[in-house]
Order: structure tokens, then sequence, then C-alpha cells
């Protein structure tokens, strides 16, 4: 039976980080991708552009491998079957550094927890991807 993730991508500013076990506060310690290029304001973590610049972010790519494997340790747990496990991504407004984060996520937990021989199901939820930038 496999083991149930959801990953949620959020932004702080559009309202209270949602319930999980993990989460990933990314506003202090990572600069927004638009603070080094203005140009990037309006476009999302889904876009190239984004991926690369966070992706290329010291720090960022320790942080998906150290989160997956918590969350492997997690799924390792004898009541992991009992509940989803929740963890949470979130930056400031939701678009740029917590969706890439989240989709990275995703991967490397697929292949911590496939390591560790644990079958999971991994859904991936951006919760404020959609909204209107925050001005700010």
């Amino acid at each position: 039976m496999p083991l149930h993730v959801e990953i949620i991508t959020f932004g702080f500013l559009h309202g209270p980080a949602p319930e999980t076990h993990l989460t990933l506060d990314l506003r202090a310690h990572f600069l927004d991708p638009h603070a080094l290029d203005p140009a990037l304001r309006q476009l999302t973590g889904r876009d190239e552009k984004i991926h690369r610049v966070v992706m290329a972010t010291p720090g960022i790519p320790l942080l998906i491998r150290s989160t997956a494997d918590a969350a492997a340790a997690m799924l390792s747990g004898p009541s992991a079957e009992a509940t989803p496990l929740r963890i949470g991504s979130g930056c400031a407004g939701g678009r740029h550094r917590s969706v890439v984060v989240g989709r990275m996520l995703r991967s490397a937990l697929y292949t911590a927890a496939h390591a560790r021989g644990l079958h999971t199901d991994i859904t991936l939820i951006h919760r404020d991807i959609e909204r209107p930038v925050v001005a700010r």
C-alpha cells in the first residue's frame, strides 16, 4: 500500500500557513528572484527562468535533499500509513521560491523514499500560485 504525501506551496502574505508536519519558511534566508531581476516579478515557479534562479541559490539544493530525507524518515515510522504526511513550502507570495522548492522536493522525495523501499503517492498543491503578485 502506498504512503501518502501532500506538498503544499503557499505565500505567507496570502493567509496563514497550512497545517503541516514539516514547514519550510523560505522568506528570510533565500532572496525572492525578482529582487535580483525585477523582470521576473510576474513569472511563477513554473517558468524556467524562475526555476534556474531559485535552484542556483546557495542552500536551496541542500534544503531540498535534507527535507526529502527527513520526510522519508517520517514515512518510515510505525504509524505512517495512518495519515498523509503534509509538507509546506512557503515564501512571501507563494509564486516563486515555494513553487520551485515544492516541485523539486516532490522529485527528491520520490528518490529518497524509493531508496528506502517505500512506495509513495505524492500530491503537489500550489495554493497561491494564481493569486496576484503581492504589492510590497
